[in-house]
């Protein structure tokens, strides 16, 4: 299972979001490289990158962010947010991602999305699922749209996607465990490489969810809170090998 540490971004800085909240922002770092470069150093391997002034706007906006962490770090980046065109995808790509995660373009322009599939290839292309209740979330979390996470990735399963980025969004940043369940039942359904999103508050976490077969987790809060330490981590990945 892969370790995915999380760098939101907000005005060039590493904050943290509770359920997606913009007024409950947290900064815990003026330097996204720096946390970079202290991920890589405990032999982290990939970084999930999130633009969220871009999640919310039209565009991607912290490509700088993307262009000096892919320069100055052998970080494997996947990159969302603010992906809505494929001048966007292409600015990515272009910065140094090595993958993109799509959310809102997959739900209101599915054939544009399914077209980037195609174009660039399922390996580049993560399908961002994010789930309030049991429908799929938008726009940087803001708008609801009314297709149910199952819905969602059958059809994109069906289109050729491999990876989906799964988060409850009700679990994000509130350190109070992931969502078992609904992981669970899409890893029943669909054979797809599952990575988990959201709620990871504890090393036990980890464990449970490579058990369930995760392809892989995505941390964040409890990385900055220090209730899950860089050397566990790195003792995971030293495991694995």
């Amino acid at each position: 299972m892969k370790i995915i540490p999380a760098i939101d971004i907000i005005d060039g800085k590493c904050v943290r979001l509770s359920k997606g909240n913009y007024n409950s922002q947290i900064t815990y770092n003026q330097n996204p490289l720096e946390v970079a470069k202290t991920y890589e150093d405990h032999g982290i391997e990939f970084l999930h990158l999130v633009d969220l002034d871009g999640a919310k706007s039209n565009h991607i906006i912290n490509y700088s962010i993307l262009e000096i962490i892919a320069s100055k770090t052998n970080l494997k980046i996947d990159f969302g947010g603010g992906i809505k065109t494929e001048n966007d995808v292409n600015l990515a790509f272009n910065s140094g991602a090595n993958q993109v995660t799509c959310g809102s373009v997959a739900v209101k322009q599915p054939e544009i999305f399914c077209d980037w599939i195609l174009n660039y290839g399922s390996e580049k292309i993560i399908l961002g699922a994010d789930v309030r209740g049991k429908y799929v979330a938008t726009d940087g979390w803001i708008n609801t749209s009314n297709q149910t996470i199952f819905d969602f990735i059958n059809f994109y399963k069906n289109k050729g996607i491999e990876t989906v980025t799964c988060t409850d969004i009700s679990k994000d940043g509130m350190l109070e465990g992931p969502s078992f369940k609904l992981y669970s039942k899409i890893i029943d359904a669909y054979n797809i490489n599952l990575v988990a999103s959201g709620g990871v508050s504890e090393y036990d976490d980890i464990l449970k969810l490579d058990d369930m077969g995760c392809y892989g987790i995505i941390i964040g809060k409890a990385i900055y809170e220090n209730k899950i330490s860089l050397k566990q981590l790195e003792n995971f990945i030293l495991k694995q090998k």
